[in-house]
């Protein structure tokens, strides 16, 4: 299992993030990036981050230690945001926490290059996961001492949101069009035939046995958690031996929107992120609007 920790103070909400994470210090004198249990992505979301983030550090590539963290509302109830003391309230207990580094910056292609073998193993990486958000709208990359650092898991494995359809959507290719390293002529087949053989079920069991029971429990279709596990070693198991015949690679399409899940794509645009209340006054704004000219028409129309 990860390292636990409890978190002793929070630091500043991160406000590029979709979820609103937010910087903690915790008792191990560690700083991290924590994500909440209480975001709108729920639970998922950070067993993406785990299963993803823990695979791809054990295939050589590199991503920030995780950790779990122990939350205490309380810590944060001189925070002034209304939005984060609501979120804070909503995550007590376990959440993630991702080592922060310091003095890192996010990738951009124009700045930095990556040479075509690590660029591969990124690219292919990524169709193993089916990773939607490392595109060159949101690399969800740092470069930190020089090196890149691979962040932001989870918009991945797209199909446990609907298991009854996973094995079929496991199996679709990936268009990396719109990779942010596409660009830097990532050798896909240098990649497949140095990491795929390392995708063993010895090492996803590893990689799922990671992830806390308690964000596994209560899945509709499964009894145990352990079976939960296996359902998500077994695509990533059958990608990982062809995925790379199925990675696709045109022109950027850069007038084209985000392929991103609808939750995710919202979150891309500069803060401030929508939240429930002005999405739920959008709404009903839009149905008050639609109400008054069904009342206009049908004036209209007694008129005749």
């Amino acid at each position: 299992m990860l390292t636990e920790v409890t978190a002793t103070r929070y630091v500043t909400p991160l406000r590029e993030g979709g979820s609103l994470p937010g910087i903690v210090e915790a008792d191990n004198f560690g700083t991290y990036v924590m994500k909440f249990t209480g975001a709108g992505q729920g639970r998922k979301t950070l067993v993406a981050e785990v299963i993803c983030g823990e695979l791809g550090r054990r295939l050589g590539l590199r991503v920030p230690e995780l950790v779990t963290i122990q939350l205490d509302p309380v810590i944060g109830l001189a925070e002034p945001d209304q939005e984060v003391q609501e979120l804070l309230k909503a995550s007590g207990g376990l959440n993630l926490g991702m080592d922060y580094l310091p003095g890192s910056i996010g990738f951009d292609p124009l700045a930095y290059q990556v040479d075509p073998a690590e660029a591969g193993k990124i690219v292919w990486f990524d169709a193993l996961i089916n990773n939607v958000d490392r595109s060159w709208r949101n690399p969800n990359m740092l470069v930190w001492h020089g090196d890149v650092w691979l962040i932001d898991h989870g918009a991945t494995m797209i199909w446990h949101h609907n298991w009854p359809g996973a094995q079929a959507s496991a199996a679709k290719p990936y268009n990396a069009s719109d990779h942010v390293l596409a660009p830097f002529g990532p050798d896909i087949a240098a990649a497949a035939a140095e990491l795929a053989p390392l995708v063993t079920e010895q090492l996803l069991a590893e990689v799922t046995a990671e992830v806390p029971d308690e964000w596994l429990v209560d899945e509709p279709g499964f009894d145990t958690t352990d079976a939960l596990r296996r359902a998500y070693a077994a695509p990533l198991l059958a990608r990982a031996a062809t995925i790379h015949e199925r990675i696709s690679m045109d022109a950027p399409t850069k007038t084209k929107p985000s392929q991103a899940p609808g939750w995710l794509t919202e979150h891309l645009a500069p803060w401030p992120h929508p939240t429930k209340k002005d999405r739920a006054e959008k709404a009903a704004a839009e149905q008050a609007g639609s109400d008054l000219a069904g009342t206009a028409q049908s004036s209209k129309d007694g008129g005749r």
